[in-house]
């Protein structure tokens, strides 16, 4: 399979991110360590800045997939707003230079204390996701003194093709307000008066790579939004979520050019052309910018199997363990004095849940280092300290220079909240 862009091999250097050698990163800061391409998530963004050329849009990108404080200051200063689903992803927002107007509050569980804070700062909107988060915020912004601006995520039923624990959008999940509700929930928040009703949301999945299920999606939220202002209540925004795929094994999903020029056009046929669109990218920023790169620290051959046990594990790269999810797997310097075979990428995580890859046909010894691709969303993010493992180091290319954005966690790191009980009497 080819790489992503932005990755190349030469003949000296090896495998390289830009004008750097990974294989000189892996030297120099260790194993495991995330690398990013700054080039790439700009490039990524900016498929999605030409569809939108000429209409009134906010690209919040969905910082659930890479909450690094580095990528999302690259994207805020490339003019991105944010996504967020919790208070800490708002402080996280506000720390990289967002302005809180450009925040959308998304996710089903918010808490009072939450909402407090993103009212004190004046976030954009809320993405409300039931009749009883409703009620609560309008409590919440009455005791302020204050209106919460709102959308309404629909639940449109609509099956996104992908993974069933990355499907939002139809009726068996927690997400949104089921589509023959919507019109009875518009009514009961425009006459709430903690609440301001802003917008109407959808949110279908994630890693979708047909543009069927968006289009499908955008007729249903469509003939909402004129049910819905025809009861009386205004909708000054359409928010589509985002959801868009990335190759991981030969995917080939639309480019968000492509894919939005497909669905403006839908928009102008309807007769909503003027109307202010928001999209919440999150995966298709990053993804394919990222890269994990672990160190192998023994081969087991067996009669079954043959395993290659490195140092990068299912807390660093969650995704495989919880989605049984494919990485490219390459190595960092390829191999002309061993002939490839089988083997089984696995970490060192006491689980037998701990795989990077399967059956991945490698040249390689112990002490090569390889590339964990595709590795920017939804890896770091979701990594954790389990087996008391520091997260792991990451760095961010710019041309032929590069930043350390995040420090090695140490054991000391870790710990350091806890407490130790008092002495033994």
């Amino acid at each position: 399979m080819p790489l992503p862009p932005f990755f190349d091999y030469q003949k000296e250097r090896g495998l390289m991110i830009e004008g750097v050698s990974l294989q000189q990163l892996a030297q120099k800061h260790g194993t495991p360590l995330f690398v990013y391409s700054k080039a790439a998530v700009l490039a990524a963004l900016a498929a999605y800045q030409k569809g939108f050329a000429g209409r009134e849009h906010l690209i919040c990108y969905a910082m659930k997939a890479n909450s690094t404080l580095a990528i999302l200051q690259t994207l805020v200063r490339a003019g991105c707003g944010l996504d967020i689903v919790s208070g800490g992803e708002l402080e996280r927002a506000l720390s990289a230079g967002v302005a809180p107007t450009r925040v959308i509050f998304s996710g089903v569980g918010k808490t009072r204390s939450e909402m407090r804070r993103a009212l004190e700062v004046g976030i954009g909107c809320f993405n409300v996701e039931s009749r009883a988060e409703l009620d609560v915020l309008n409590e919440v912004a009455m005791g302020m003194g204050l209106q919460a601006p709102v959308s309404i995520r629909v639940n449109p039923n609509v099956d996104a093709k992908t993974h069933p624990y990355i499907s939002t959008g139809l009726k068996d999940n927690k997400f949104g307000i089921a589509h023959e509700e919507v019109l009875d929930t518009y009514a009961h928040a425009a006459a709430c008066k903690g609440l301001r009703v802003v917008g109407i949301d959808c949110h279908i999945g994630s890693q979708i790579t047909s543009a069927e299920p968006y289009l499908d999606a955008m007729d249903r939220i469509l003939d909402l939004v004129e049910a819905i202002e025809l009861a009386g209540v205004p909708i000054a925004h359409i928010d589509f979520g985002g959801g868009l795929g990335i190759d991981y094994a030969g995917d080939t999903p639309p480019q968000a050019d492509a894919l939005w020029a497909r669905l403006l056009q839908k928009l102008d046929t309807r007769g909503f052309g003027q109307r202010k669109i928001l999209i919440e990218p999150g995966r298709s920023l990053v993804g394919n910018a990222g890269v994990c790169l672990t160190e192998v620290l023994y081969l087991k051959p067996g009669e079954h199997k043959h395993f290659c046990i490195v140092d990068a594990a299912m807390n660093d790269l969650p995704r495989p363990a919880m989605y049984q999810a494919f990485h490219q797997i390459v190595p960092v310097q390829p191999r002309l004095d061993a002939s490839a075979q089988a083997w089984d990428v696995v970490g060192p995580v006491c689980e037998s849940g701990d795989w990077l890859g399967r059956d991945r046909e490698l040249a390689v010894q112990a002490g090569d280092c390889l590339a964990v691709l595709s590795a920017g969303a939804y890896c770091m993010s979701m990594a954790s300290n389990y087996n008391t493992r520091g997260r792991a180091a990451e760095v961010l290319v710019d041309g032929e220079t590069y930043t350390v954005i995040r420090a090695r966690e140490s054991a000391e790191d870790q710990f350091r909240l806890e407490s130790l009980l008092p002495p033994a009497r």
